[in-house]
């Protein structure tokens, strides 16, 4: 008989059986990176509830976990679970633990969807109570953060930021075990979160960005000026009346638009000279801040011409800007 798949009673934070679609999403491009195999979570996930009993407690006695795997929630996602669980109940317990600073309390490892639901709809929530450590804590919600297909890159980029601020270790072998990644994802997910957060917040999840556009961004933000574009463009009124995808286009729009103003450069003009006879010519090419000129003859005439201008250098500069001065002041 096949073995029950374990996400569906306890992992799923949607109360639905896990899908084909994440293994879909292991499968395409940077994701690869970001998942392990389900086959392999499923086993953590046997581990972790192994012989755990299901309660009831109340929503107010449980506090949010210490770090999160989500800043901000999809409005039409909770709205469904909420009326699944209204109508259905609660089929998947959330993971809590034994709160260690708050006696009686409790403090939620994973489920906080369903947490918000429970308080929302005025039940009790139904969870699996398990004592852990800061950094057990942190594996059960990276293993059951990985389980999942729906959650953003950057969701996840944040909170390998966060954990990594922890300095449980050196080389970061927390995360890496957390998330399931290798080091190169970690080392771009660590430097597309240290992004300014107002500009992180303000674009939000953007659900179908992924790693490479992330840190496409960020390189486009590694410039000041860029910097300094986005900063004032996340602040526009406006600017969050949009999907959090466009959001994202429209911010990587705007910043290629203004380096691509930046970098074009007007087109040099050019003019020849020639005396009456002929005797020599004079290529000029004026650019915003350079002229140059090239004189040419069959004979010397176009060397000593050239060292006449040189000698007279000093006289021409003076004539120039005497010429200047009173152009200036007469209007």
């Amino acid at each position: 008989m096949a073995r029950k798949n374990p996400f569906a009673s306890v992992l799923d934070d949607n109360d639905k059986p896990a899908s084909p679609s994440a293994v879909q999403y292991a499968a395409r491009g940077a994701s690869r990176s970001i998942l392990s195999s389900l086959d392999e979570i499923a086993a953590r996930a046997d581990k972790l509830v192994e012989g755990e009993t299901i309660v009831e407690i109340d929503p107010d006695l449980i506090d949010p976990s210490f770090v999160r795997d989500r800043r901000s929630d999809d409005e039409q996602e909770f709205k469904e679970l909420l009326e699944a669980i209204r109508e259905g109940g609660q089929n998947s317990p959330i993971l809590v633990r034994p709160h260690s600073q708050a006696a009686g309390r409790y403090m939620a490892v994973f489920g906080h969807r369903r947490l918000k639901v429970a308080k929302a709809l005025g039940r009790k929530v139904r969870a699996i109570v398990k004592d852990m450590q800061d950094r057990e804590h942190i594996l059960a919600l990276g293993h059951e953060n990985s389980a999942r297909a729906n959650v953003p890159f950057i969701e996840k980029a944040r909170f390998a930021a966060d954990v990594a601020r922890l300095r449980y270790e050196e080389d970061n072998s927390t995360i890496l075990s957390a998330l399931s990644i290798d080091r190169t994802t970690l080392s771009k997910m660590l430097s597309v979160a240290s992004l300014p957060e107002a500009i992180l917040d303000a674009i939000g999840e953007a659900k179908t960005i992924g790693r490479d556009r992330w840190y496409d961004l960020k390189l486009l933000l590694d410039n000041p000026a860029n910097l300094e574009v986005a900063t004032t463009m996340v602040a526009e009124d406006g600017f969050t009346t949009v999907s959090s995808e466009e959001r994202f286009d429209l911010l990587v729009q705007r910043l290629k638009a203004a380096a691509s103003r930046k970098g074009a450069r007007p087109k040099p003009t050019k003019r020849s000279w020639a005396p009456k006879d002929n005797s020599l010519t004079a290529e000029m090419v004026a650019d915003t801040k350079r002229f140059t000129m090239a004189v040419k003859s069959k004979n010397s005439d176009a060397r000593e011409f050239g060292e006449f201008l040189s000698r007279n250098l000093d006289q021409l500069y003076d004539a120039f800007r005497e010429r200047t001065d009173v152009k200036t002041k007469g209007g």
